[in-house]
């Protein structure tokens, strides 16, 4: 004998049978099976209008931000210096310790027309660093940046005497440098009446490069003198090559911002006419610039406390 089938009201299409939302389920969710998502919270169009106001709220924020942010730097030039790739990052590493055999210097640059089809001007840009190794850029300098801070919190730490001022005094210490090598060079620009449309980004660049050869400096010296810091003839031949090398790579890049070819066209098409007698100058504050003010920072930078890793008086020669 078979028992008798269950009655209507129990059943899973019934109304209460099974769930605590009874015939309820089914009108809210189709005859399906499942309760809607937090409880219907997402289909109410208070929590819709809610959700609308705040992508607004958010997009208001980032147009302000931008136009605020583009009074004082452009967001597409600025880009233009960050369009880098993995290989491009590794030869300009190269090219920045091992300059001596590089060849061209020049930046390359490739004509643009605007204006309509009858009346067409040309225009020159320069390539994105991902094209043209000689072109600057910011993913290293930031980098080298970063990497500088690090590495000196992190000889502290094994040096056992971190503690979290390393970290921004470290930080505090060489963007001050930073700040006030781009003075220099802005000081000089100035006077030597020198003008170039992406000259303050490109002077920017420049001067973060010689972060590359004190980390340098500092990894070989930590290991040379078994973690007294920097000082001893080690650590002076390796100081001494990077910055020599770092002197000539500047000497030759900036070559086209402080000595532009009467040649080579600008963004606008012209090109550029130096006097001799202002050339000599410029010649002068770049070989001025390029060696005497970079050893200055770059040994300031390199100086290393044993005691604490922070950038500070040593014992030895550094």
């Amino acid at each position: 004998m078979r028992s008798p089938p269950p009655p209507a009201s129990q059943s899973l299409g019934g109304s209460g049978y099974g769930t605590p939302y009874g015939g309820q389920m089914n009108q809210a969710t189709g005859g399906g099976q499942f309760p809607p998502a937090f409880g219907g919270f997402m289909n109410d169009q208070t929590a819709q209008m809610g959700f609308q106001l705040g992508k607004s709220a958010v997009t208001a924020g980032q147009d302000y931000v931008e136009q605020n942010l583009n009074r004082y730097v452009s967001i597409s030039a600025l880009k233009h210096y960050f369009n880098v790739t993995t290989s491009y990052v590794l030869r300009k590493l190269v090219l920045v310790l091992f300059p001596w055999r590089h060849k061209p210097w020049s930046r390359q640059q490739r004509p643009s027309t605007t204006g309509s089809q009858d009346q067409s001007s040309y225009s020159y840009y320069f390539l994105p660093p991902r094209e043209d190794l000689n072109s600057p850029d910011m993913y290293i300098p930031v980098m080298a940046f970063v990497t500088y801070v690090l590495l000196s919190a992190l000889l502290a730490g094994l040096r056992g005497s971190f503690h979290p001022e390393v970290m921004g005094t470290t930080f505090t210490y060489a963007l001050f440098v930073v700040i006030f090598e781009i003075l220099i060079l802005k000081l000089g620009t100035y006077l030597l009446a020198i003008t170039n449309e992406s000259q303050l980004l490109d002077l920017i660049a420049y001067s973060g490069y010689k972060f590359v050869g004190v980390i340098v400096t500092l990894v070989v010296s930590e290991i040379v003198n078994l973690g007294q810091g920097t000082g001893g003839w080690a650590s002076w031949t390796v100081f001494l090559y990077t910055f020599l090398a770092n002197a000539f790579f500047l000497l030759r890049s900036l070559k086209y911002v402080l000595l532009p070819d009467s040649s080579t066209p600008t963004g606008s098409g012209m090109t550029h006419t130096v006097a001799r007698s202002q050339r000599n100058r410029r010649t002068q504050f770049l070989f001025l610039y390029a060696y005497v003010v970079q050893f200055l920072f770059m040994w300031v930078l390199s100086k290393q406390d044993s005691s604490t890793g922070r950038p500070g008086k040593v014992k030895g020669v550094l």
